[in-house]
């Protein structure tokens, strides 16, 4: 009886669909064909930023076949489309992490409490360029770049000024550093102990995200086996003793930046979510105790709806990811938790203001897509550092989309658009084919050594410059509705002194600190990275000593070697 009804139902949605075309094709013979002959649309073709096509209109004839319980579910529940909590906004607003820092760490700190003041609900660090290539700011390759794009870090000292009177038991804090990710914990760790917070009350995340900087971001320092083995130290040492930390940040958000798509951001990130899972799975650790950890970030685009499909394609393919390929039964372990940032590459020199309405389209469209934090840039930040003042229209974007605009007050609103779903359908299904070529390149560790996704993002960003000067991509005020003028913006610039003044303190504190103590560290540092103990610990001593980010890094240089790239053909 119950297979009768069943049977029924399915031929009354056929019906329905059938009854549904004839009346589609009636409209456009009808309806639509005199309005095109009187006026023609472009000429130019429909299609999301991934080359993924747009049909004119969207209708249940689109998504034949869908079945909500699979597909959608309810929020908080597998696969998590819909969101990874059940409440998402209601219960709780997405953490507003604007990401700062420039010149020394005493004048970071100053900007970290002046966006805590001002309504902001977490840090995210910027490391200059020397701190993240694992040099010193005395080394003869940081000259010029110290404190330029970031926070120059040499040592204990520094993490210490840079979160002075910054409870670290109220603030979370996401770091932005990846080769030597486990040094900055480290410090972190350190300084919360220095403030009398336990590593286990800790909250935050490193990004601690290697595979990308071969990809698409290049600061690397070692090759990826042994880089690999930094992460998983990570993972192990902080499921023991920082539970409430994130342990790696995995980064679509560079692959992005260096012109990939939306579909080649997701699946490039995904795969390399899988090798650090697998390599960590390979190491003997349970999946379920350090997959809950484990977070992501992304890019949020100009194409408004994609970008929007695209968080919610991510989120259901981690979960199906995790459940069916790992075997993770844990249901925190399927959740894809993520930070986004509004896409920088998207903004534009030429009449700076437009780029609030840019990054307010962005962030919404983060919002709309559930994310957990967000930060969102900063209408210069093309000219320079942002200044004071721009960075708080950014994170008054953020408040009035949080408090006016009615968007955080009902979960995944734009579920069950026809074309929402679609497209979601679309980036999901144009995913897992870049996935499965890379897995039948051998993973993801050999196409980054054969160049693929490198050479994959170039192309994506060659297409997209093109598509730019012949006008089939309009940007607004650079190849269209352009104007004559001079930037009247104030513009943050770093005060060439900063240099000076931060090796000079580097210099006192190599006079003033205990050099046995220090040779004594690096050496046992030197002695487990050559085995397989997890070097965690011994890097922690090592900082604890005040030896130096640059001291700490070119032992495991030495031990480790320097990864060298091969040419993209």
């Amino acid at each position: 009886m119950v297979d009768d009804e069943e049977d029924h139902e399915d031929r009354e949605d056929i019906d329905k669909l059938s009854n549904l075309s004839a009346r589609k094709r009636e409209w456009e013979k009808k309806t639509l064909k005199s309005v095109l002959e009187q006026f023609p649309e472009s000429k130019a073709e429909f299609k999301t930023l991934s080359d993924i096509k747009v049909q004119r209109v969207y209708t249940p004839l689109a998504l034949e076949g869908f079945d909500y319980q699979s597909a959608l579910s309810f929020p908080g529940e597998y696969p998590y489309t819909r969101g990874v909590q059940p409440t998402m906004y209601r219960g709780r607003l997405w953490t507003m992490r604007q990401y700062a820092g420039f010149g020394t760490a005493e004048e970071s700190n100053k900007r970290y409490k002046y966006l805590l003041e001002h309504g902001g609900s977490g840090l995210s660090v910027a490391f200059d360029l020397p701190t993240q290539m694992g040099y010193d700011s005395d080394h003869p390759l940081a000259l010029g770049e110290v404190g330029k794009v970031g926070v120059a870090i040499d040592s204990l000292e520094d993490m210490e000024i840079l979160f002075d009177k910054i409870p670290l038991d109220k603030v979370s804090t996401s770091m932005t550093i990846n080769a030597p990710a486990a040094l900055l914990l480290a410090m972190y760790i350190v300084v919360g102990e220095r403030q009398g917070v336990e590593p286990n009350k800790l909250t935050g995340t490193i990004q601690n995200d290697i595979l990308k900087e071969y990809i698409a971001r290049g600061t690397y320092i070692y090759p990826p086996k042994p880089s690999l083995r930094l992460i998983t130290d990570t993972f192990e040492y902080c499921t023991e003793n920082l539970p409430r930390w994130n342990t790696i940040s995995i980064s679509g958000y560079h692959v992005r930046e260096a012109g990939s798509t939306a579909v080649q951001e997701v699946a490039f990130t995904l795969a390399n979510a899988i090798t650090y899972v697998q390599a960590a799975v390979d190491k003997g650790l349970n999946i379920d105790d350090f997959a809950p950890r484990l977070a992501f970030f992304f890019n949020a685009h100009i194409d408004f709806l994609e970008e929007v499909a695209k968080f919610r394609a991510v989120r259901r393919l981690w979960a199906r990811i995790m459940k069916e390929r790992f075997g993770a039964t844990n249901p925190a372990s399927w959740r894809l938790r993520f930070h986004t940032q509004t896409a920088g590459c998207s903004l534009t020199a030429e009449q700076t203001e437009n780029n609030v309405v840019r990054v307010t389209l962005q962030a919404l469209a983060a919002v709309l897509g559930g994310t957990q934090s967000l930060h969102t840039n900063s209408m210069d930040e093309a000219l320079a550092l942002p200044s004071e003042t721009a960075v708080r229209v950014a994170l008054r974007t953020q408040q009035i989309i949080a408090h006016e605009s009615g968007a955080a007050n009902t979960i995944d609103p734009c579920a069950g658009a026809y074309f929402i779903e679609t497209l979601t359908n679309n980036v999901e299904a144009d995913v897992l084919k870049y996935i499965e070529k890379i897995e039948e390149m051998g993973g993801m560790l050999t196409a980054i050594d054969e160049g693929f996704p490198q050479k994959e993002i170039h192309e994506s960003a060659y297409k997209y410059q093109k598509y730019v000067e012949c006008r089939e991509r309009i940007v607004v005020g650079v190849n269209k509705f352009h104007i004559d003028e001079k930037p009247t913006i104030d513009i943050l610039r770093v005060d060439p002194g900063v240099e000076a003044r931060q090796v000079e303190k580097l210099k006192r504190l190599k006079q003033t600190r205990n050099n046995k103590n220090v040779e004594e560290s690096l050496a046992e540092l030197e002695r487990v990275a050559k085995g397989d103990e997890n070097i965690m610990p011994t890097i922690l001593e090592a900082v604890k000593q005040y030896a130096t980010l640059g001291e700490i890094c070119n032992v495991l240089r030495k031990v480790f070697g320097v990864y060298k790239p091969g040419a993209i053909i």
